[in-house]
């Protein structure tokens, strides 16, 4: 008997050859997907430069050096813009930061002085920043290091030994300059004068960096999955015979799916709202510092997902398909878009990938809400970008609902 049911059961799980296919399939994506994001899969993983905004205020020869040798570097690509606008990029996570070199820096060289710097950025790419900062540092040491160095020890010299004949102070002078360990420590990176200021204030009002990742990227992934179970009710009432007695009414066909898509995103709304408002309740996520944008926000997030969830359902014959698809589906969008991996943790290439995905555009609005705290103006685009994404895949499941589901009643 238990061999009988043994057999009968595989022969039922095998019986569906698409459904079955994707049970194996899942986690071979997903196999490859992170050996390649994290494995060193992949051929040449060349590393996109860090692409640096720079304002040079002193318009010196020791200025523009310093520049020009830091955009000579490997690692980082310097991009000259005016201060108020490199500033607004940065705010809205265009750039990671904008090196701000401020008049007086030639006479800072010339003197031994702390060099008039700053370097404001964008808190929420900490591991470019730490790549960053470390290159401007070096890259200054290397550029104004030893002439900071010779003007002190010259001033040095002048004031404890007066008289002290020319040959021996640069004597003195070059021997110390080829100590590295004796460079290094009479500079120090405070002498650099390379201050950093976070673009983004520190406010009470203002939502912590990994509270917005964990309840943004959670949200929007959980709620793929919610939809996606919702929209297989759909695919109950065919097997039920419940969808055949609906279309010999005078029900339309598109009226049974608007029908399914407009419950999926009344409860997309409900579930958005709820674990916002636990946020704010157990975590203090700062819900109501924008609750236009907020509101809005889920509204179109609401909406993509919704119109996806039905677009899984077009796509499936059975709930195994249903299954498999929207398991796939969801964890690759949720690992290219952000909600599993922070992106800027991701190589480039995964990066310009993600942009195809809901969990991107999601995340990034609320991070540009709780973070950034941008207006309303600029977070409308990501906004149009969800509601063209629902639009678009609402206009395919139509085509598809009649051709995989109606055919089949």
């Amino acid at each position: 008997m238990i061999l009988t049911i043994f057999k009968k059961d595989l022969k039922l799980f095998f019986a569906d050859k698409k459904g079955a296919l994707l049970t194996f399939a899942l986690p071979i994506l997903l196999i490859s997907l992170f050996a390649f994001a994290f494995g060193g899969v992949g051929g040449n993983r060349t590393v996109k430069p860090v692409q640096l905004l720079v304002v040079d205020n002193d318009f010196t020869k020791d200025s523009k050096e310093v520049l020009s040798n830091l955009d000579a570097l490997k690692g980082v690509k310097t991009i000259s813009e005016e201060k108020t606008t490199a500033i607004d990029l940065v705010k809205k996570g265009k750039y990671v930061a904008v090196l701000i070199v401020e008049k007086g820096f030639k006479d800072s060289v010339a003197l031994g002085k702390t060099l008039p710097l700053e370097l404001k950025y964008d808190a929420a790419r900490e591991i470019e920043m730490g790549m960053l900062q470390s290159v401007l540092i070096q890259n200054l040491m290397s550029s104004v290091g030893k002439k900071m160095i010779s003007s002190k020890m010259e001033a040095s010299f002048d004031t404890n030994f007066p008289g002290t004949p020319k040959n021996i102070k640069e004597k003195a002078m070059s021997l110390m300059n080829s100590d590295k360990d004796g460079v290094n420590s009479m500079m120090g990176e405070n002498t650099m004068g390379l201050q950093m200021t976070s673009v983004i204030k520190e406010d009470t009002k203002k939502g912590n960096l990994g509270l917005i990742q964990a309840v943004a990227g959670t949200a929007i992934m959980m709620l793929l999955f919610s939809i996606a179970g919702i929209g297989g009710g759909l695919l109950d009432e065919k097997e039920a015979g419940t969808l055949k007695r609906l279309l010999y009414s005078p029900v339309k066909p598109t009226d049974v799916l608007f029908g399914k898509m407009l419950a999926a995103l009344v409860i997309s709304i409900l579930q958005l709202t709820i674990m916002f408002v636990f946020s704010w309740m157990v975590f203090g996520l700062p819900i109501f510092k924008d609750i236009t944008s907020l509101v809005l926000m889920i509204i179109a997030t609401a909406f993509a997902v919704s119109s996806f969830g039905i677009f899984l359902v077009s796509i499936a014959k059975s709930r195994q398909q249903l299954q498999g698809y929207s398991t796939i589906i969801i964890m690759l969008m949720s690992a290219i878009g952000g909600s599993m991996i922070p992106l800027f943790v991701m190589p480039e290439i995964m990066q310009q990938i993600a942009v195809i995905s809901v969990n991107y555009w999601g995340i990034q609005g609320f991070y540009d809400i709780f973070w950034r705290s941008l207006p309303l103006t600029e977070i409308l685009p990501k906004m149009g970008v969800l509601v063209a994404i629902g639009l678009g895949m609402t206009i395919i499941s139509v085509r598809l609902f009649k051709k995989n589901v109606l055919k089949m009643i």
